[in-house]
């Protein structure tokens, strides 16, 4: 019988699941991981791979920490791998299902074999879900492959425990050499490949905080990479006994990485991007950032509340239920939501729109419409605005539509061309306040301090009142921090409040703002490679940037 079956007449244990979480950057785990992770009742997870597992948990897991002897959290190592081990048993052993995240592969975690071995002995249930190494998934961001056509040969050596006859045969091959090492241990592995052969000239990289948005790295030789890491004020630091990932070997020469690195190369790595939107709103806008490299940051700049007197939106509902209405219009998912809360409120669903005309103002309306189980009849062809939807909005016609009446739910705030441009196409419209929108309270004040001290590398202003809420709630952008605009209108705005506008959207769109900003983004670095400088973010001219980059998360 499998040791991972349970063993007739003994109680039934619970579950684990030994999961690898790769090395870093959230997207690489696999779809299996994140169905253990959805059904998991325990997660336990060192604090360096716990942010890129949880979110695929379920609400209401449990997430112990282990704990090292003296109460505190810590990482992979002794008295904080007992405590895991013991958190795993615990679990299994009352009949729940655990996950056990490590980083990267538990194949080549120092202790999940050993509570592996646990779990068989006690005829509790395990399975494994293997991860990408960072050993493998590290070069690969970093634009450096392991082999060629010629099937070059490749060791991987963890520097930490590698002995003296180890370093002797990987100096001995000429063939790729992955070694797992720390920063500040770099320059001393390199010497023990000089020392048991490997010829000093050798092309060798270097990648910290691989797979993630704060990834770099640096090209030299076994025999420069000491001066390299010094030159580039990277070494000493502080942070030195973080992990890297160091390829020694032809594959890893300069020329070749210029080509393949396509990670790093992204037009706005690293950047980090404030979007004053909601999370929900941002959600599409930020996986956008996020394909070019991105790490948005959403603070919300207003916020949704329902109308002081809520008696004119509850007609409006019955009368779309009882047949008032030929159609309705929405100008923001806000009003989608508001209207869907009012239906669940009197115990309506989607299929009170039936025999409705429904538009939406735009793309991600529609995408909330749909959600709702609505399939909008109009969205614009063009301009995604109240003045598309009109270009595309068809003249009341008593022929065809029994009906002449509009219901428009939207914010206390909207302007009034929607409103005109209806009437001006023969409808009667019964404009009604679904929501207001008031200034959302100030980000924490980490956020304020960022956004004044120019942290951020751009902002996105998606409106003219994005900008005034802003600025009244965390203070003025600093002036090396890229904004960016989606019109005329806000351009104008921001210029009122003494900010710089650099990118402007060719057309009212989020979408096509972000796009602009990584055009922006590409033009820069561009630039700055033409002119033989080091590629650097906007936030990295304020003074002191530098110094303080090297502690950043």
């Amino acid at each position: 019988m499998s040791p991972t079956s349970n063993l007739p007449g003994l109680p039934a244990h619970g579950h684990v699941t030994f999961l690898g979480a790769g090395p870093g950057d959230p997207g690489l785990l696999t779809l299996r991981a994140v169905e253990a992770l959805a059904r998991a009742d325990v997660l336990i997870a060192e604090p360096d791979v716990l942010d890129v597992v949880r979110v695929h948990a379920r609400g209401g897991v449990d997430t112990p920490l282990p704990q090292a002897a003296d109460g505190t959290s810590a990482g992979g190592d002794g008295p904080s791998a007992s405590a895991a081990a013991n958190l795993v048993m615990e679990g299994a052993r009352g009949g729940r299902r655990v996950v056990r995240a490590v980083s990267g592969d538990p194949g080549l975690d120092a202790y999940a074999a050993g509570e592996m071995l646990a779990c068989a002995a006690e005829g509790i249930p395990f399975e494994v879900v293997p991860g990408i190494a960072a050993a493998v998934g590290v070069p690969a961001y970093a634009g450096v492959p392991l082999r060629d056509a010629q099937g070059t040969d490749v060791r991987f050596v963890d520097a930490r425990t590698a002995s003296e006859r180890c370093w002797g045969e990987v100096g001995a091959s000429d063939g790729t050499v992955v070694v797992s090492t720390s920063l500040d241990s770099v320059a001393a592995a390199a010497g023990e490949l000089v020392s048991a052969g490997r010829k000093p000239d050798t092309p060798m990289t270097v990648t910290v905080a691989g797979t993630t948005t704060r990834q770099r790295t640096w090209t030299a030789t076994l025999g420069t990479i000491a001066q390299v890491l010094k030159q580039a004020k990277v070494l000493p630091s502080p942070d030195g006994g973080q992990a890297v990932i160091a390829v020694v070997g032809e594959r890893s020469a300069a020329a070749q990485r210029e080509q393949l690195s396509w990670f790093e190369s992204k037009p706005l790595f690293g950047w980090r991007v404030l979007v004053p939107r909601t999370k929900e709103q941002a959600a599409s806008l930020s996986d956008q950032l996020r394909s070019y490299g991105a790490v948005p940051h959403e603070v919300p700049t207003i916020a949704v509340e329902p109308p002081r007197t809520p008696q004119q939106m509850e007609r409006a509902v019955k009368g779309l239920v009882t047949g008032r209405y030929e159609w309705i219009a929405f100008t923001s998912v806000n009003a989608v939501k508001a209207v869907r809360e009012k239906f669940e409120e009197y115990g309506l669903d989607a299929r009170a729109f039936a025999g409705i005309k429904v538009a939406a103002v735009g793309e991600q309306t529609a995408a909330a419409l749909v959600a709702f189980g609505v399939k909008p009849d109009l969205v614009p062809s063009g301009e995604q605005s109240a003045a598309g939807l009109l270009e595309d909005w068809p003249p009341y016609d008593p022929v065809f539509d029994p009906i002449d009446r509009v219901f428009l739910p939207r914010a206390d705030i909207a302007t009034e061309t929607l409103v005109a441009g209806l009437i001006d196409l023969g409808w009667e419209v019964d404009d009604v306040t679904a929501y207001r929108t008031v200034r959302a309270s100030p980000p924490p004040a980490e956020t304020r301090e960022a956004i004044k001290g120019g942290g951020f590398d751009a902002v996105l202003f998606t409106s003219s009142s994005t900008v005034r809420n802003l600025v009244g709630i965390a203070g003025k952008p600093h002036n090396v921090t890229v904004i960016a605009c989606i019109g005329p209108a806000t351009a104008k705005t921001a210029e009122e409040h003494g900010l710089r506008v650099d990118v402007m959207a060719p057309e009212p769109s989020v979408h096509k703002l972000a796009a602009a900003l990584a055009e922006f983004g590409a033009r820069r670095r561009a630039a700055a490679l033409e002119a033989g400088e080091a590629v650097t973010r906007p936030s990295e001219r304020r003074p002191g940037a530098r110094r303080r980059r090297a502690a950043a998360p």
